[in-house]
């Protein structure tokens, strides 16, 4: 049995045998144990010290048990109680729960049995501490404090993000791969009213699309041949909590139905099933392609687009808040520096490297470079010689020689040079396109097979 010398026990009871009996009894078992006479006592006792389980009689004089049990559910660590009664019904019983007790014994009973319920009552609170400290940890993880934010632009992502996160609005978060586009849900998630829920992150683009209906629907036995038991898809792990669907641009046209069909009813329909199940999911989906684009192309549902597109939160290309990239170079560092025990820093010369390169990973190969850097060091001074080679040229004063040494083709230069000119343009299109000296539709074509020609990668 979980029982341990911190277990702390509270006897209510006013029959003096049966109280004496149950403090003996449970302090053999390994318990300590206080009692009280009466549910006044009981009280008193209960808020001036802490207990972890409160037995107490229902019927008593003056205070009865569930006058004891309403006081006792307003204190700030209640503990469990079990109500023991030779009164017992079915009424009294839910009520009892109703007003907080976690379980019911009646009288007469055996001993073992009042120990299955104590133990019972253990396990419960062990697992409600667990659950707490696993929130605690992913509020720190995924709390503001934790996301980087020096610019203007993300402390207006992290503005947009606190309002909404309290809401029940679809969300679709847009940018480039390697932004932080799951964080950012994950962030959504933990400061909304469904943080106790499950968040459930969903790679569409990693799921074959014969797999792909029965992973996010569920599917019953001998739907298909190896449909051997019924299964649960994401959308029903995600009940009550949140659901991500990352790459949604990848998702195949009759997919695309079905899930219009999620959104605008709250019910999906497993693969097999005769009929639909109401579901309690809220969406965050995210892209880094141009949906718009796609809209135009006929790739892309109009209809679920404005379903997921209730509130976009659009996260910026690292090169375009280059006031992040130190700060967020220090946090992946003091990362690596909790893990190993040691203080790294990055030196003044490394560091103007890391503002002058491009970025065109973004964040995530800002960790890759941190990572190697920390891996090859041979002190606690991140150095220029620590960084990638392709880091280390010159930005736009050589860019050609830089091109060189990376030994890149036409198109990767023509691609890179397109997409640095439309950054310095601060993503006006209308202005790229006539210092590149392109129509208007030759630039957002080839931004689109850009866009296409770019692996899917998780958020």
């Amino acid at each position: 049995m979980n029982k341990t010398p911190r277990t702390a026990i509270l006897v209510v009871e006013d029959d003096d045998a049966m109280r004496e009996l149950m403090v003996e009894e449970l302090r053999d078992a390994g318990y300590v144990v206080s009692a009280a006479p009466g549910g006044g006592l009981g009280i008193e006792m209960a808020r001036a010290e802490r207990f972890d389980i409160v037995i107490t009689d229902l019927r008593m004089p003056e205070v009865d048990g569930f006058d004891l049990i309403r006081d006792i559910v307003t204190l700030p660590t209640p503990p469990h109680v079990i109500m023991v009664t030779a009164f017992g019904s079915i009424d009294t019983a839910i009520r009892a729960v109703k007003l907080g007790a976690f379980d019911y014994i009646t009288k007469p009973f055996s001993f073992e049995a009042l120990l299955l319920g104590i133990d019972k009552a253990i396990r419960d609170r062990e697992q409600a501490a667990q659950i707490h400290q696993l929130k605690e940890r992913l509020d720190e993880m995924y709390g503001f404090d934790n996301i980087v934010a020096v610019s203007q632009s993300m402390r207006e992502v992290l503005s947009l993000v606190r309002r909404v996160a309290a809401t029940e609005a679809s969300v679709l978060i847009t940018g480039e791969s390697g932004t932080g586009k799951e964080l950012i849900a994950r962030a959504l998630h933990q400061h909304s009213p469904r943080c106790d829920r499950p968040f459930v992150p969903v790679n569409v683009a990693a799921i074959p699309a014969q797999l792909i209906e029965s992973e996010l629907f569920g599917h019953k036995k001998g739907a298909f041949t190896d449909a051997h038991a019924n299964r649960d898809g994401m959308f029903v792990e995600a009940t009550g909590g949140t659901i991500f669907l990352d790459e949604i641009a990848e998702l195949a046209p009759a997919l695309q139905a079905k899930l219009l069909r999620v959104l605008q009813e709250h019910e999906i329909r497993p693969i097999g099933a005769p009929k639909a199940e109401v579901i309690d999911v809220r969406v965050v989906a995210a892209t880094h392609r141009n949906l718009e684009s796609m809209l135009k192309q006929g790739l892309f549902r109009e209809d679920l687009y404005y379903r997921l597109n209730v509130i976009e939160i659009h996260l910026p290309p690292l090169r375009a808040r280059p006031e992040d990239i130190l700060p967020l170079a220090e946090h992946i560092l003091a990362g690596h520096s909790a893990r190993r025990g040691r203080r790294y820093a990055i030196s003044r010369e490394a560091q103007q490297y890391l503002l002058n390169y491009y970025w065109p990973g973004n964040i995530r190969e800002l960790q890759n470079v941190i990572e190697r850097a920390v891996a090859l060091s041979r002190n606690d001074v991140i150095s220029q010689d620590d960084l990638p080679a392709h880091v280390q040229e010159k930005r736009s004063s050589d860019f050609l020689a830089a091109a060189v040494a990376r030994r890149m083709s036409i198109s990767e230069l023509e691609r890179d040079y397109i997409l640095r000119v439309l950054d310095e343009e601060a993503g006006n299109k209308s202005r790229a396109a006539a210092r590149l000296g392109l129509d208007r539709k030759t630039l957002y074509r080839k931004l689109d097979e850009y866009a296409k020609d770019e692996p899917p990668r998780e958020s």
